[in-house]
């Protein structure tokens, strides 16, 4: 046990839904609830129960930088925040060697009434750092957080990005023993997101234990050794970082990327044509919010016609999260099937389109779609339906670790030839 920096036994946390609000109460408030406890005789029924977490037992070693990842609502945010100190569990313990740094949403431990620099200088303290030993790293902490005009302002004056840059840099820099990072880096922009990781690196360098939770595959494969993968509040598995990423990917755990229309969504402009589902499934037919760059997958929009259309064509719009385009495609580009489909009667369809293997960059990308009759009627469009993740695990030059830019990674045949000796 002496070189074990968390070991987590049996850890559950327990909500209650509906829950009013907590407040201070007065004497008569605490009186008169405690009557009506015992007047509710017993436990509150199972379906007032909600198990965040349940029965999670594990430990991790120092120096060890672990992963974390599940689709949403599968309690990896609740299990960091038991092991932040931020929340009891109701069940199970939590032995924690060491200080703990943790960045777990913008801002975390930040007074905002206090300037930037009394925030860092009240961090330290909060970790047990002498005054000395803040003062030597104060500099840097500034410079990462490129926030040094600010740094006398009082910090609810800063913007998003501001507040997230430097709660970062306080967490990475002030040197806890462990270092403990949800998503909340998701909100940062590309350049930042990428000097984060570059300091995660350095810290799991340096022997220190890190625990990251991330939606990003490559990021938690390119920085973490093992991998928890979480379901429902439970540990489905434990296992190196490529491990357990495939069988994340591969079992659906991934946040179901599919996009459903409800009839207040739908303008009476689209009739007859209705939507119904876009969905996005990976090579092995499941619905997925995250497929690999080298393998192929498939969009498929689900509609309905409640009438029939003449010349009918249902399109995809692939663009970047910045909005730069990919590519626009539609079910009726080829001549074959423009002229078998022109008219489509009244019913439900499914559009497929195959999206090849070693097309696509890693990152978050976004689906749109079209329903229109050429140069006639736009029935339907949504630019923004459906965004889904590509993991870049297998594609070209994954053994250089640097960002491959632009939006597409082909997969394009080289060849090396001396001309000349």
């Amino acid at each position: 046990m002496s070189d074990i920096a968390i070991h987590a036994e049996n850890i559950g946390k327990r909500y209650r839904l509906g829950t009013a609000a907590i407040h201070y109460p007065t004497l008569r408030d605490a009186i008169s609830e405690r009557i009506q406890k015992l007047r509710r005789m017993g436990a509150p029924r199972e379906e007032e129960i909600l198990w965040a977490l349940r029965n999670l037992s594990f430990d991790v070693h120092q120096g060890q930088v672990i992963g974390i990842i599940g689709r949403n609502g599968a309690g990896k945010s609740t299990l960091l925040k038991i092991l932040s100190r931020v929340t009891e569990p109701t069940e199970g313990t939590a032995l924690i060697r060491g200080r703990v740094g943790s960045l777990l949403e913008v801002g975390t431990g930040f007074h905002p009434e206090l300037t930037g620099r009394e925030n860092i200088y009240l961090n330290g303290a909060i970790l047990g750092m002498k005054r000395m030993e803040i003062e030597s790293k104060f500099d840097e902490i500034v410079s990462f957080a490129e926030v040094e005009k600010f740094i006398e302002t009082p910090v609810k004056r800063y913007s998003s990005g501001m507040y997230l840059r430097l709660a970062f840099a306080v967490a990475a820099h002030l040197e806890p023993e462990i270092l403990i990072v949800d998503e909340v880096l998701a909100v940062g922009d590309a350049e930042f997101q990428r000097k984060c990781l570059g300091k995660m690196s350095d810290v799991a360098s340096q022997g220190r234990t890190v625990l990251f939770v991330s939606h990003n595959m490559s990021a938690i494969l390119r920085l973490t050794e093992e991998t928890l993968v979480i379901d429902k509040g439970r540990l489905a598995m434990r296992a190196p970082t490529p491990e357990a990423v495939d069988y994340y990917l591969s079992n659906g755990y991934s946040q179901e990327g599919e996009r459903v229309w409800e009839a207040d969504e739908i303008p009476a402009s689209a009739h007859p044509y209705r939507p119904i589902a876009l969905r996005v499934r990976n090579s092995r037919g499941l619905v997925v919010d995250s497929v690999r760059s080298a393998e192929e997958f498939t969009v498929e929009m689900e509609y309905q016609l409640k009438a029939p259309i003449t010349g009918l064509r249902v399109g995809l719009y692939l663009s970047s999260t910045r909005g730069e385009i990919v590519f626009t495609t539609f079910d009726t580009d080829e001549p074959e099937e423009f002229e078998a489909n022109p008219v489509r009667d009244a019913g439900c369809y499914i559009s497929r389109c195959a999206i090849p293997a070693d097309l696509l960059n890693e990152g978050r990308f976004v689906l749109g779609v079209n329903a229109s009759t050429f140069r006639i009627k736009r029935y339907f469009q949504d630019e923004q339906a459906l965004t889904f993740t590509v993991d870049a695990t297998g594609a070209p030059g994954m053994q250089w670790p640097e960002p491959r830019l632009g939006a597409v990674r082909p997969r394009l045949d080289w060849q090396i030839e001396m001309v000349k000796s």
